[in-house]
């Protein structure tokens, strides 16, 4: 199981949301020295998202991800605002190694579908979703609005085999460090046979030892480790 540890951008800084909540932010500082600290304790990925480019479909913190691009010897994925064929030639001009597809996959599955196609191997669907009594309603727009799609459906409609990955947000436990969504993650390793990486509510070691006996491909990590849980070193041998 790989280990992503995860930027959050607002406004040029690093932050971490509670739930999705852009009125719940905490500010972490510079990203990019962030970054440094996550590549330097050993990483296998970056996983970078643009929060504003989430909520308001344009990405402000391109010069952002292009700078860590240019500087990380370790594969990025990144998301948030990326609506349009240029958005991800760009971010992979930049270096990205993967990007993730979000309100786009889920309202024009064609046009993701066939970004797909077109980049194959390097264009992932992020499922963000809130935890429902049948299984999940995957949320758009930076979280703040229902899709009225289950995750399932979700995986359906927009995904294929030139899919990069699934990146599974669990948007309730997003922040909170209560552990991961282990049943949701059940229900989207049992729909598909492509790639699942696990995120939201990892809060301890014990968590990512869990993770890795559900054949999950990767798990993304924030706050646990800007509050200290855990070191980036010993996340990535608990992944092991």
């Amino acid at each position: 199981m790989e280990f992503y540890a995860a930027i959050d951008l607002r406004q040029g800084r690093a932050v971490r949301l509670l739930k999705g909540d852009f009125a719940a932010e905490t500010n972490y500082g510079d990203p990019k020295e962030l970054a440094e600290t996550f590549i330097e304790g050993g990483s296998d990925w970056l996983h970078i998202v643009d929060l504003d480019g989430a909520r308001d479909g344009a990405g402000v913190n391109r010069s952002i991800i292009q700078s860590i691009a240019s500087m990380s010897p370790i594969p990025i994925e990144t998301g948030g605002g990326v609506r349009t064929e240029r958005d991800v030639e760009e971010l992979l001009t930049f270096g990205v190694q993967r990007v993730i597809l979000g309100t786009l996959a889920i309202e024009d599955p064609a046009t993701a579908l066939s970004l797909m196609e077109s980049f194959p191997g390097h264009v992932g669907v992020g499922l963000d979703y809130r935890i429902t009594p049948d299984g999940g309603e995957v949320a758009v727009r930076g979280w703040e609005q229902g899709s009225g799609h289950s995750l399932i459906d979700a995986i359906e409609r927009c995904s294929s085999d030139a899919t990069a990955a699934l990146i599974v947000t669990a948007i309730d436990r997003d922040g909170t460090l209560e552990g991961p969504d282990l049943a949701g993650l059940q229900r989207v390793m049992d729909a598909t046979t492509l790639p699942v990486i696990a995120s939201g509510g990892v809060g301890d070691l014990e968590d990512l030892q869990t993770l890795t006996t559900s054949n999950v491909a990767g798990v993304v990590v924030g706050k646990a480790l800007v509050e200290e849980r855990f070191t980036v070193a010993e996340g990535v041998r608990a992944c092991r």
